[in-house]
């Protein structure tokens, strides 16, 4: 299931990455800073699951 999250949480990031680019393609102020909302979640989420791996290796 930790891989499964891992891969979720970078889509999230990625997918974040993409609404950011074409936000500010578009000069779509709301969409670039939902995209950079998107890409914040997304790597707050993959600290957690390396913290969660740090603890699962002791």
């Amino acid at each position: 299931m930790a891989a499964d999250d891992k891969i979720e949480n970078k889509s999230e990031e990625l997918k974040g990455k993409a609404k950011e680019t074409v936000g500010k393609a578009t000069d779509d102020k709301d969409l670039q800073a939902e995209g950079q909302t998107d890409q914040a979640k997304g790597n707050v989420k993959q600290a957690g699951e390396k913290i969660k791996d740090v603890f699962k290796k002791d």
